[in-house]
Formats: structure tokens, sequence, C-alpha cells
């Protein structure tokens, strides 16, 4: 059952709106490398949109109807959208879930040390990572220094072209005798993901002698340029990325090549389908986009924390169906939820770690998968069989173009997503995205076709009546 490929269906006016959305989302890729700001500029286009925040509403208790628009955020992290539908909420609503976070390197706690007249920062890898590909690559640092004053610092150098970058040094191929016998797990470890930032010392006349002068020039600069000093590093959140946009990939331009794919590629499309409705919905129509699923969604702002639920029940309240449980359980209960995340896209290079007929190909569009898990289904959310015909026909009514496929062979494959920790509520869910090549990888790749049919089938299932 080999199923189309997208490119040969469309017309002159969607490869115009193809490529219309897949800049915007090259855009919003190169723009937003964490997960703070992939939030801030969600929030930016929900309000512009007629969100208004959930915070707000609350504090004037001001009820909702179908047609209200709000949002919640959870430390700036993750972000809840809803548009009420028309349908009671008790019969339930419709959900897109995607992740905000990639993966990365964390810049340690106490992280400055100065070397051989170099000064490094230390480093903590974040998520799945093959470290030997963070090395002898241009790095940017995002995120943000919070001060014990309340005031918060935003970082982002390595980006603008006047910028510096940064980089993790490896041994030159002469003198790697010894390190190329080793196998590609521990070519590279884990503490040798040093960040390169700086080698001119601070000279102060008179104190030639000064220890550590490297360090002490880097000290100086950031308090020059952002006034924090080295014990604001204890609470700060600063993630190293692959520096620089990302582009078109291909003489024809047919793929996008980027950081953070994973899972930008679906949390983009599903945020543009929750704002793009443009009918008061049947039924309510929520989109999430969480924060620490690279790391098993733990944490308080990850998806296993109460703020989905805890969201829920506030928009409940304010809807009219007072603040007990009840009410909650059974929205929850009778809801349909799409987990928005990444397929592996089949990569012929590498074609002895998929079964053929059971994998994603880029350009067939937007992929299902029935389970994830690992080696016999384990940790894995398993969609039933009558949500999947749902599905199939709520796709085919809005000529999406789709296909199905599980996360490489089975005693090879493994992976998990949020879907699992929703379907705990007893709701239907299933796993669907975009397929990836080189997935985890500081540069991923993926199709334009498949990206705009996750667009157009997330934009179908919030119609789902």
């Amino acid at each position: 059952m080999e199923r189309p490929n997208a490119w040969k269906r469309y017309t002159s006016e969607q490869l115009e709106e193809l490529e219309k959305f897949s800049s915007d989302y090259t855009a919003f890729l190169s723009k937003n490398k964490t997960e703070r700001e992939c939030v801030a500029s969600a929030i930016q286009l929900a309000e512009a949109a007629g969100y208004r925040n959930l915070e707000d509403v609350i504090a004037t208790q001001t009820a909702l109807e179908p047609g209200s628009r709000v949002y919640a955020s959870n430390r700036g992290k993750s972000l809840i959208l809803v548009e009420l539908g028309t349908k009671p909420l008790t019969e339930g609503i419709n959900i897109l879930g995607a992740h905000v976070d990639s993966p990365r390197l964390d810049v340690k706690q106490n992280p400055i040390e100065e070397k051989n007249d170099l000064a490094y920062l230390d480093t903590h890898y974040y998520g799945g990572v093959k470290k030997y590909q963070w090395v002898t690559l241009p790095l940017a640092i995002h995120g943000v220094v919070a001060k014990k004053d309340g005031t918060v610092v935003s970082v982002c150098v390595g980006e603008d072209p006047s910028d510096p970058v940064f980089v993790i040094t490896d041994l030159l191929i002469h003198l790697a005798q010894e390190q190329l016998k080793k196998d590609a797990a521990t070519v590279i470890d884990g503490e040798m993901l040093d960040l390169l930032v700086g080698h001119k010392p601070l000279v102060v006349e008179g104190d030639e002698d000064k220890k550590d002068p490297v360090k002490a020039q880097l000290l100086k600069l950031l308090s020059q340029k952002y006034a924090i000093d080295e014990e604001d590093f204890y609470s700060a959140e600063l993630e190293i990325v692959p520096a620089g946009p990302a582009r078109d990939l291909g003489f024809d331009r047919s793929m996008i090549l980027g950081y953070g794919h994973d899972d930008r590629s679906c949390s983009y499309p599903s945020l543009r389908a929750q704002l793009a409705l443009d009918e008061i919905p049947a039924r309510t129509a929520l989109t999430i986009l969480v924060d620490k699923e690279e790391i098993g969604s733990v944490g308080a702002t990850g998806m296993t924390s109460r703020f989905f639920e805890n969201t829920v029940a506030e928009v409940l309240a304010l809807a009219g169906y007072g603040e007990g449980s009840l009410a909650l359980r059974r929205c929850l209960t009778n809801s349909h939820m799409l987990s928005s995340d990444v397929s592996a896209g089949f990569d012929p290079a590498f074609a002895s770690a998929f079964e053929p007929k059971n994998a994603a190909y880029l350009g067939r569009g937007l992929t299902f998968n029935k389970f994830t898990g690992s080696r016999g289904k384990g940790g894995s959310n398993d969609a039933d069989a009558e949500y999947v015909a749902l599905i199939r026909r709520v796709m085919d009514e809005h000529d999406v173009c789709w296909q199905t496929a599980e996360l490489g062979k089975v005693d090879l494959g493994g992976g998990g997503t949020i879907a699992y920790i929703l379907a705990k509520y007893g709701m239907q869910v299933i796993d669907c995205g975009v397929p990836v090549l080189s997935m985890h990888a500081p540069w991923e790749t993926i199709s334009k076709a498949d990206l705009y049919e996750a667009y157009r089938g997330y934009q179908a299932f919030l119609t789902l009546a």
C-alpha cells in the first residue's frame, strides 16, 4: 500500500501557499531556537489573532462562551491556546499537542574555566544527541540570566552576522590515530563538550601576573554588556545551539535544513492551524506547546505537570461548568488528540535500519504512528483501530496527503512522545507529524510538502465534530 507523493498532486495555487507557509516557518525556526523564544513568539501571534491571557480573564471573572479565545503560559516555557466551540465542553475537545524544546547543550551552573590561555564554558548535553556531531560547528548562545534583584537578562549571541560565534574543538586528524579507534558513542566524551569563548587576556598595569587573565577579560565583557557577574551563572538558563538561519535545501528548494525541526516542524503548524480557525468550531479547539519532552516530559513545564489539567479546569469554570472535577473528567475522557511529533524519515543511506513497507518517506505527507515506544512497544501509546479509522476519514475528506510508519525496524527502533501522558485521561490519542532526516542532529532536514500537509491535516482535525 504505497502512499502517493504529495508534490504530484498540487495545483499552482497550492504550491504558492506551500512556499509562503514554508517561508514563514523558516523565519520562525531561525528566530526561535529555545522553548522560551518559541512561546514568546507564539504569544505575539496569538494576541494578534484575538487571544486573551487567561490570567486576565480569571482576574476579571469574564465568562467564556463559544468563540472566546484565551491562552495560558507556564513560566514562559509552555503554552496552551483555547478557542471555545459550540458543543458542550463535557462532550470533549480536539487537542493538538507538540513540544518546543530540542536537543542542545546547556551551560552548567559553574561553567567558566581558563585552560592554557583559552576560556571555556562547561556544558551538559540535553536530550538524545550524538556528541561527536557538535564539534567544530559555529555555535550560538541563547537564554536568560536571572539576577538576585529580580531582573532577567536575555542573551542571544551568534545569530546576527556581526556577532561572534563559539565552537567546540576536535583533535586534528594528524594526531587522531588513538581517537579513531574509539566507537562513535565514546569518541567525544560528555565532559569534552567545552565551548571555546575567549582567548584575549585582561591586561592590568602593575598586575601582569594576575591569575586567569583570559577569564577575567571574559567576565569584564559580560559585566559591560549584560551587567552580570560570575555568580549570576548559578541562576542562568543558557542554551548552546547551532548558529545561523534555517535554509532551503536542494537545487529545487524542496526541503528545509535547520536546527530544531524536532519538534518545531509540528509545533509551528499546530500553532498556525489553531490561529487559522475562521469559524467557531463545533468542538473546542486546544493547542498545547510544551517543554521538556526531550528529557521525558518531566518538571513543572513538562507534559507530566498539572499545567494542562489545571488550565482546562479554569476554562470549564469560566464557561459555567462549576469548579468540581466531574466536568473536567468527562471533558478529558471524551477528547480527541493528535500528539504532534516528528517521525523518522526513510534515509536510503541507512536503509538497513528501516522496514520499507512501514517507513515514513519524505514528500508523502503527514505521518501517523499508531504506536511508538521501543522493542515490544514498551512505553508506548497504542491508538485503537476505531480512532485510526476516524482519523483516516477526516484526512481523506479534506484531501490531506498522509502516510503511516513505525520508528525503524522492530528490534532497532525506539522513542517516545507525550501521547501516553494524555492517554492516561482515557482520551483517544495518536502520534502524527513530519518525517525528518538526521533527527536530533544539529542540522535536520524536512520536506516542505510534509510541513504543508501537517498544517492542512491539523486544520482538518480541529474541524472534527
